[in-house]
């Protein structure tokens, strides 16, 4: 594996020297302006109950504290160097029972049915294994009404994402459709996508 491969690949898992770079990286730059874009048009209540998926470096957390700020965010992460990372970065709000940082993996959830009002999950579907049992699991995560939304940075048709596939193992670009797909066979009902047609982002909806 070449060393840009290897860097690459932290996308996916971040772990090590080239993970805790990527999980600095995940916190600025054009991940930042995707999720402001990915959640100028979502609707958060002040006192929501939010969980973010493959939260990263813990940018978005903070983001989500900011959007809600009498509620509460949860994170979940199944790299160690994520949890850290989004545990230095949100240390105030988590000291202020607002915020609490886990580890664990999308495709088992360890939270009860029905706890959160929204769930997010920026950038990391691309990775979840059998992703309509992932999508069946945020459902029941999910409070009836709750909303899902999903942030991508590629939609899987801009040509790029072929490139990407082949240096990051596992990794699968989502396109519209597939994703319309998916979150209706796991029983999520109003799926909306919302797309920038010259970056290829890509914003997915759906609710409970």
């Amino acid at each position: 594996m070449s060393l840009l491969s290897k860097f690459f690949s932290n996308t996916r898992k971040p772990e090590g020297f080239f993970g805790r770079m990527m999980v600095n990286g995940m916190n600025g730059g054009g991940h930042a302006r995707l999720a402001e874009w990915g959640l100028a048009e979502v609707v958060i209540a002040e006192n929501a109950s939010v969980l973010d998926v493959g939260c990263g470096g813990g940018a978005n957390i903070a983001r989500l504290l900011k959007r809600a700020p009498q509620g509460s965010v949860t994170g979940i992460d199944y790299s160690p160097v994520s949890v850290k990372k989004s545990r230095e970065v949100n240390a105030k709000a988590i000291s202020a029972d607002r915020c609490q940082v886990l580890e664990g993996s999308a495709d088992a959830l360890p939270f009860e049915e029905a706890s959160f009002d929204l769930v997010t999950a920026f950038e990391t579907v691309y990775f979840w294994p059998e992703i309509e049992k992932c999508f069946a699991g945020v459902r029941r995560t999910l409070k009836e009404g709750g909303c899902f939304v999903i942030v991508n940075e590629d939609d899987g048709i801009s040509g790029n994402n072929v490139k990407w596939e082949k240096m990051i193992e596992g990794m699968h670009t989502y396109t519209p459709d597939e994703l319309r797909t998916h979150l209706a066979a796991a029983g999520f009902r109003d799926i909306t996508v919302r797309c920038d047609k010259q970056r290829h982002w890509l914003c997915v909806t759906a609710t409970k």
